[in-house]
């Protein structure tokens, strides 16, 4: 720390302590001027000295400002001390931790209570760096993303030397069945040489050896360090990308291109990347167990990919839309209570609701709604999130061995689930939950299932505890786009629900 100090610093520092200590001989401490609070000499005196009055200093040329801080978890008085040379980020700390400790000792005439007053300090240093994260999340214009004179596909990949002609893209298998041509062609016409890794897109190929096959391919490639590659598909696919990225050379830019509604509304729009795991000690499959909070370099969504699934697929990504709906917005509940079916059936090329722009509409309250819920809350450090849910209870029921049901749809079962357990609490009447059960019935969303029972509920309560860090935190309707978290959701509630959930006509 002395060498730090400018040779002015140093000489008033060093005749400072000389004039105290010839007018002080007597004493073992310093008491700086204008201060009560003593500095016990038990390191360098210069150094001890400068601690106490680092405001003085720092207003003195304002050449360094000392923070003084409690930590939070110990209670000890930090004192921190930036470095010259990253002053921002780099800081010497010192730690004095305060206790006392109690005796009492019993004689036959009194009693006596020895109090020892014991101060600790330890020293180290604090990196922080704050992470800088931004990502666009662009509309296409319908149907023109593999238009050649569309350069958005292109720019999204980087900017390059001249004369560097080729790149990377992971493609969901299906998708490079239908738009494999394209895709290539694309960048041929811009004279870039496109290499593809074909991967399956389905929940049981989300799993790590889909992430190694990926980065097996990156590394023939030879990707640069700092060149986006694509990742085209279904929200697995995406998953499994934007972990492979994570990993590679410790993190490598690239670019979302979703290719179903769920994942447009989904899976494109956080930072969230992850495969389902397999552990060898409890022989359970966890999904998305293992995993990254990892925000792509741009996303590109064109809603003419949507005209490509089949109604079920469709209704599947209503399941993540009705979702935001129930905890944030009666206005998107509304439009999908009027045109949600219609939507279904026509695959969103209705040509009324497309001029009147309640296709776009939707689509865009929902990412909207997502990224407000995401943005101030990207590495999720607040657990009490009202995106999670219709997503306690979903995780087991996609996990059930043979069972055929997609993403979208576990969270439609959980989500009319926990309308029962809102119902049973007073939270909302009986006529909020039959027109959320209409809405769901005519977006053909499951609203039960077999497997749904009182052993996996209550097991689902425990993981979600252990998920989120001691509480359930189980997000409940309050009304109609209104939410709370609740963690006292107990097993003989759940059976009252299962109970009533059976009643209606699924």
């Amino acid at each position: 720390m002395w060498e730090t100090f400018s040779p002015e610093v140093r000489a008033a520092l060093i005749a400072s302590e000389m004039k105290s200590i010839d007018t002080n001989t007597s004493k073992s401490s310093l008491t700086r001027s204008g201060s009560n609070t003593p500095t016990i000499l038990s390191r360098s005196s210069s150094e001890a000295l400068f601690e106490q009055n680092s405001s003085i200093d720092s207003s003195k040329d304002n050449e360094i400002e000392v923070k003084h801080e409690k930590c939070p978890v110990s209670g000890a008085a930090v004192t921190l001390t930036p470095l010259e040379r990253a002053p921002q980020n780099v800081f010497a700390f010192t730690k004095t931790h305060f206790s006392e400790k109690s005796e009492v000792t019993k004689t036959s005439t009194a009693t006596v209570t020895t109090t020892t007053k014991v101060v600790s300090t330890s020293r180290g240093w604090r990196n922080i760096f704050s992470l800088p994260i931004s990502y666009d999340v662009n509309m296409v214009a319908h149907g023109t993303l593999f238009d050649p004179i569309n350069s958005q596909l292109l720019d999204a990949t980087g900017v390059h030397p001249e004369g560097y002609n080729t790149r990377f893209a992971v493609v969901d298998v299906e998708v490079d069945k239908r738009y494999g041509e394209q895709i290539r062609n694309y960048f041929a016409c811009k004279g870039i040489e496109l290499t593809i890794c074909v991967i399956k897109g389905g929940e049981a190929d989300k799993r790590p050896k889909a992430v190694d096959y990926i980065l097996d391919e990156l590394c023939a490639y030879k990707l640069r360090r700092r060149e986006p590659f694509l990742a085209i598909g279904g929200g697995c696919v995406l998953d499994i990308a934007g972990m492979a990225a994570c990993l590679y050379r410790r993190g490598v830019p690239f670019v979302r291109v979703p290719t179903t509604l769920l994942a447009i509304v989904d899976a494109s729009v956080g930072v969230k990347n992850g495969v389902d795991f397999c552990c060898c000690v409890t022989n359970e499959t966890y999904k998305n167990r293992v995993g990254s909070f990892y925000a792509p370099s741009s996303c590109l969504l064109d809603p003419a990919f949507i005209a490509s699934q089949d109604k079920r697929n469709i209704s599947n990504g209503f399941g993540e839309i009705l979702k935001l709906a129930l905890v944030r917005s009666p206005d998107l509940f509304d439009l999908l209570e009027a045109h949600g079916k219609t939507l279904i059936e026509s695959r969103f090329e209705d040509a009324t609701l497309r001029q009147a722009g309640v296709s776009s509409r939707i689509i865009d309250l929902s990412i909207q709604i997502m990224l407000e819920e995401l943005g101030p809350n990207l590495w999720e450090t607040k657990l009490d999130r009202c995106v999670d849910y219709g997503h306690t209870f979903s995780k087991l029921l996609e996990m059930v061995p043979g069972a055929d049901i997609m993403h979208g749809e576990a969270v439609n079962v959980d989500g009319f689930f926990c309308v029962i357990l809102s119902y049973l609490r007073g939270y909302i009447d009986l006529d909020t939950v039959n027109r959320i059960f209409t809405c769901m019935k005519s977006l053909s969303l499951p609203t039960s299932s077999n497997d749904l029972n009182l052993e996996l509920a209550w097991q689902s309560c425990k993981d979600a505890i252990e998920h989120r860090h001691g509480e359930q935190r189980i997000p409940l309707i309050t009304e109609i786009g209104e939410s709370i978290c609740v963690s006292d959701v107990t097993e003989e509630e759940l059976e009252r629900a299962l109970v009533l959930m059976g009643k209606f006509d699924h």
